[in-house]
């Protein structure tokens, strides 16, 4: 629990003290250093050798440092008091709020409702710090990531014994290795990758975004990245431990999360392709509702894969041990709804179907008349809203060859084209001028971050948190193949752009950040956090708000927070109380701008750990 700290204990440290911006700025350097070295955390030479150093080459030009310090309605007064935040129990090293295992199991078993987002009510909600485990390190850097995780990370050995014959994950010494397999590709993930771009144009950049339902440890999603190939994964978090974490560990884009009752937090149209492989999902329960909502999320044109039970049934169903008879009618019950959802089928060959969702209405005029379709306007409607046994109608073209919802341009020319959302005047107050402006701006943000924390440039950040997306520019500015951005659209935002960054080749989800986001602690390497506390300013606590991001940032991760000075003044403040260290700076502009930008590192701690953070 939150306790009361003495004043006299936080000095103030205004932004103009060199000694304080060269300590900030070494310390990006020193995580840069063990980054490179692949020593991660622990290497305490390396920590003496780096402070000592006279001239540190990340300092930031003094002029772009504020002149005025704290001033101008950023007050660092050290007679207010600060709020310490002490270490939650080891107990709740692997915490996840809106997932917790023990409330979960006070909820129906049916339709995976217990496995859904169960969200810890005000009274129940931790104010301390979540620790990391004994011996964390610092994730090794991509490529590496995809094949070896520190066993200290994730010290969860359930799947390297319950999926030890299917190439899953190994444990070796202090590391955990994914050979990446899975159930269904023995010959490893490149092969059956391969297997399926054979039909699906994955190598053109005509496929850029994809949903990987029931990912396992997402090695699916991780070797996609080969080809420039983006995967939204998700898995419940289930007996099989750890699989969202592991992939996040890996550096590969997952959330918790499963098909049950609510519908998915994305907006319709954004996905190029869904994919199945043996992800245990009812696909024929429910009169096919979990297909529709796979459709809802499924481009026009988009592919669906369903790999595993019930495909190849005849010579299978022995091995699968279920009665031959219960998967042909699994088979013909999938076969059908996908008939009525209009998706052709464009392969079948061993375990592996592929089908296409046809690109408009045109080709499927009787389809409108055989089912009920659901109501166009409130398709972007996700946040906790049931799932419906309805279609979600295509937007209305005018002839044949005409991709409803707007035709793309392939990746990565897709990513600064004028999106069809926008382009179609479809998306309230967003013009073609709009967005070519927020992307020149967020260029010009970004430039002026990578002044200040000069490793946005390295490969220490791997995962990015954007907690306010808007159009998605940040993300763009940033777009690289060293890192990847979960994009977040907050459900209070006055206007729903998810879909634009979909549009774009981004990937994202909708989000209520006065409730834990449904992901493990420790997943991101960055967060960003534009005007994320205006926004809030009236719907939650700040302080709620700040321990969530230190629950999902890793130890020696950064945070940007972009807002008003008075905002970003309370915001220092009690991030000072939470280990971390802070730096104020002007914005890019000068500083009669009354936003401010305010960079973070949070401290190395862990389990057991009572002394304050490596930097001191």
């Amino acid at each position: 629990m939150a306790i009361k700290g003495n004043p006299g204990d936080n000095k103030s440290r205004g932004p103009t003290s060199i000694f304080v911006v060269a300590a900030l700025c070494c310390f990006f350097y020193l995580i840069g250093a063990w980054q490179r070295s692949g020593f991660g955390k622990g290497d305490s030479r390396a920590l003496l050798i780096t402070m000592k150093a006279e001239d540190c080459s990340i300092l930031s030009n003094l002029e772009y440092e504020t002149h005025h310090g704290d001033q101008g309605g950023v007050v660092d007064d050290p007679k207010l008091e600060v709020k310490q935040f002490e270490p939650c129990g080891e107990q709740y090293v692997d915490y996840t709020p809106c997932h917790d295992q023990m409330r979960a199991m006070t909820f129906p078993r049916e339709n995976m409702n217990y496995r859904e987002r169960h969200c810890p009510p005000e009274e129940e909600k931790l104010l301390c710090l979540i620790p990391a485990p004994k011996g964390y390190i610092t994730p090794f850097p991509w490529p590496k990531s995809r094949d070896y995780v520190p066993y200290a990370n994730a010290p969860h050995k359930s799947l390297t014994v319950e999926k030890a014959l299917q190439n899953w994950v190994q444990y070796e010494g202090n590391l955990l290795r994914f050979p990446g397999g899975g159930t269904q590709f023995p010959r490893g993930a490149d092969a059956y990758i391969d297997q399926l771009a054979s039909v699906i144009p994955m190598d053109n950049g005509t496929v850029r975004t994809a949903l990987d339902t029931g990912c396992g440890v997402a090695s699916w999603g991780a070797y996609l990245f080969k080809k420039n190939v983006i995967a939204m994964s998700f898995a419940p978090r289930d007996s099989h431990e750890a699989q969202v974490q592991f992939a996040l560990e890996r550096g590969v884009p997952a959330v918790i999360g499963v098909l049950g009752t609510i519908k998915l937090p994305f907006p319709s149209r954004a996905f190029d392709m869904a994919h199945c492989s043996r992800c245990l999902i009812p696909w024929a329960a429910n009169g096919g509702l979990y297909m529709m909502e796979v459709d809802r999320v499924l481009r026009p044109g988009g592919y669906w894969i369903l790999s595993g039970p019930p495909i190849n049934w005849r010579t299978n169903y022995q091995a699968w041990q279920r009665p031959k008879e219960e998967l042909e009618e699994e088979q013909r019950m999938i076969e059908e709804i996908a008939e009525l959802l209009c998706w052709e089928k464009k392969y079948e060959k061993g375990e592996i179907a592929i089908w296409r969702k046809q690109v408009n209405c045109e080709y499927c005029s009787e389809r409108d008349s055989r089912v009920t379709l659901c109501d166009l306007s409130n398709s972007e409607n996700v946040w906790y809203k049931k799932m419906e046994a309805c279609v979600t109608p295509y937007p209305e073209t005018t002839n044949l060859e005409q991709v409803s919802g707007g035709e793309l341009k392939p990746f990565p020319e897709r990513l600064n084209a004028i999106p069809p959302r926008i382009a179609s005047g479809s998306l309230r107050g967003v013009s073609v001028e709009s967005f070519q402006e927020d992307n020149k701006l967020w260029r010009k943000h970004v430039k002026a971050y990578k002044r200040v924390n000069k490793l946005l440039d390295t490969r220490r950040y791997r995962n990015i948190l954007d907690m306010n997306a808007g159009l998605g520019s940040f993300a763009a500015a940033l777009e690289s193949s060293k890192l990847w951005v979960m994009n977040v659209m907050p459900t209070i935002a006055e206007r729903d752009t998810l879909g634009v960054l979909y549009d774009r080749g981004l990937i994202g989800i909708y989000h209520d950040w006065c409730e834990a986001f449904s992901t493990y602690p420790r997943t991101y390497d960055l967060i960003h956090a534009n005007g994320i506390f205006s926004l809030y300013k009236d719907k939650c606590n700040a302080e709620d708000i700040l321990l969530e991001m230190d629950r999902i940032l890793r130890p020696e991760g950064a945070v940007i927070f972009r807002d008003h000075a008075d905002i970003l003044g309370q915001v220092k403040r009690i991030a000072s109380g939470m280990r971390w260290k802070t730096k104020m700076v002007d914005h890019e502009d000068g500083p009669l701008i009354p936003k401010k930008v305010l960079f973070a590192v949070k401290g190395y701690w862990v389990v057991g750990d009572n002394n304050t953070t490596i930097l001191q």
